[in-house]
């Protein structure tokens, strides 16, 4: 495993946006466990005497406000701060969820065929066949508003990207022959589907996965900006916009931080998936 790692940072750092989106990602970390400490004030704590103040370096601005405060008067910077636990957290929370499942799905399906393969891909390709947002909207209204069913919305939605790619692989690899030499030493199908087969098939998940975290991240801010996923008070950078979206005109500083926010972390995942792809793929590696 520190070898894998060794030689994956080596062909990371070939690519220059990746690497940037990978120190953004790590600075963004930082600031999320970091956020009681660097945040000016309580995120929540209401200043009614400082309504709409904008950034300390425009007019009109406060020095104890560095980016300005919302409608409430909250402050900007503390709310975007504790927004990065939020997404972040929203974003792990995604990944772990539709990668477990959409790998059990897709092992299964690949390793077993038939009509195992056939109803999971099946029901894999309804759900595909849905607008994802449209279709996360619909549980949430289902399940009713909030960060947890957002969630397991926003999950749902992404575990058939898991299980094609995972049932893909496996397919490939169950006709190899250290799978035919498991099979004739007597293991059981549990063993060959996620001792033998699972890790030769980590690569593309690697991949997905990163690319999953900013699919996560914008589906539930996007949820958050429509009132189904994070409620008040909660930081949450598509709530944030959501509140601010009466102010464009009059206090655009109060929606253009958090789209901001949105912008560079999803971007900065997207890099990063984009170097694994490279470095992960040895027809590219050939390439290069």
């Amino acid at each position: 495993m520190r070898v894998f790692l060794s030689e994956l940072f080596f062909e990371l750092k070939k690519n220059k946006g990746s690497m940037i989106g990978v120190v953004i990602i790590i600075l963004s970390v930082l600031v999320a466990l970091l956020a009681p400490v660097l945040a000016p004030h309580d995120p929540t704590h209401i200043n009614a005497e400082f309504l709409k103040l904008p950034p300390s370096f425009a007019e009109g601005g406060n020095a104890l406000f560095p980016l300005g405060t919302d409608d409430l008067g909250r402050d900007l910077l503390s709310r975007l701060i504790y927004g990065s636990q939020v997404s972040l957290s929203v974003g792990f929370a995604v990944v772990v969820l539709s990668l477990i499942t959409g790998t059990f799905l897709g092992v299964v399906a690949g390793y077993f065929g038939g009509w195992v393969d056939k109803t999971i891909m099946r029901l894999t390709d309804l759900i595909m066949s849905l607008p994802s947002i449209l279709f996360a909207i619909v549980i949430v209204a289902v399940l009713g508003p909030g960060i947890s069913n957002a969630i397991i919305a926003v999950s749902i939605v992404a575990v058939p990207n898991f299980v094609r790619i995972i049932r893909a692989q496996v397919m490939v690899e169950k006709n190899r022959q250290y799978v035919h030499a498991a099979k004739l030493f007597g293991a059981s199908h549990m063993r060959i589907m996620f001792v033998e087969i699972l890790p030769n098939c980590m690569a593309p998940l690697i991949v997905q996965a990163s690319l999953g975290f900013s699919d996560g991240i914008l589906n539930c801010a996007a949820l958050g900006f429509l009132g189904l996923g994070a409620q008040a008070p909660m930081s949450e950078w598509g709530t944030m916009l959501s509140d601010a979206r009466s102010y464009i005109e009059s206090s655009p500083w109060m929606v253009t931080l958090p789209g901001l926010c949105i912008l560079v972390i999803v971007l900065s995942f997207n890099l990063l998936g984009d170097g694994l792809r490279d470095a992960l793929d040895p027809r590219l590696k050939k390439q290069n």
